[in-house]
């Protein structure tokens, strides 16, 4: 399939610290079957920002993780108009099934949300704190993130990555790509691309802003029952 990527209009730099992308995770974002083009432009773009996090069901690196994602966020409100993501890494283990990375992924959610409100750090402006409002998106250090959770235990090839992986995408972003025209042209292209590897779009995508967003970040198929396990304390 074409890739129309390249007719989208071209944002601003947001490079991100110089450290190299690990080759597993450039790959992976590169491989056409890939079809999320606004990583792939993020990647190429230098506005990819990557910290490597140890083990995926520990707590160990969860300060860490939140001091990087804080300064990435700083990053981006600097550059208003940029293109960027932040992609947390952890080292390779056993195979989760999905039912277990959703619990290792909330588990790391609340631990990064645990330290925002120890610092005293409030909930981003513009998104609800509540997971079950359509509004809602996370938030760390007064950013918020729609969060894609990627496994190799992931039931879609998308998702489907060679170790567990939590991509931060900025909401703000969404919002400017969507105002602009932007991000109804990139959605076409990755539900084309959905439908090319899999036969048909993925169920738990919602378009932005409408539906549970909180219920999409594992990527595991859930139904309207579905209760997000985040504690908010702020």
């Amino acid at each position: 399939m074409e890739d129309r990527s390249a007719s989208l209009q071209k944002p601003k730099r947001v490079r991100a610290p110089r450290e190299s992308i690990p080759a597993d995770f450039a790959a992976f974002i590169q491989a056409e079957a890939f079809p999320c083009v606004g990583a792939k432009a993020a990647l190429a773009l230098e506005g990819l920002a990557v910290v490597e996090a140890g083990d995926f069901a520990s707590s160990s690196h969860d300060a860490h993780i939140h001091h990087a994602l804080t300064q990435f966020g700083r990053r981006m409100a600097e550059h208003a108009s940029g293109l960027g993501s932040f992609a947390c890494l952890f080292r390779h283990g056993p195979k989760l099934s999905e039912d277990e990375f959703e619990a290792a992924l909330w588990a790391r959610a609340q631990g990064l949300h645990d330290i925002d409100a120890a610092s005293g750090a409030t909930w981003a402006n513009g998104v609800s704190r509540e997971p079950e409002s359509p509004d809602f998106s996370f938030s760390v250090g007064g950013a918020a993130y729609f969060v894609v959770g990627l496994h190799p235990g992931a039931s879609r090839a998308a998702r489907r990555f060679c170790r567990p992986a939590l991509i931060f995408n900025p909401h703000e972003q969404f919002e400017r790509l969507r105002a602009d025209g932007r991000y109804f042209t990139m959605q076409s292209i990755i539900r084309e691309r959905e439908i090319a590897r899999h036969g048909s779009i993925n169920p738990m995508l919602s378009d932005f802003g409408s539906g549970r967003e909180a219920a999409q970040y594992s990527g595991r198929q859930v139904g309207d029952t579905w209760t997000c396990p985040l504690k908010v304390r702020t």
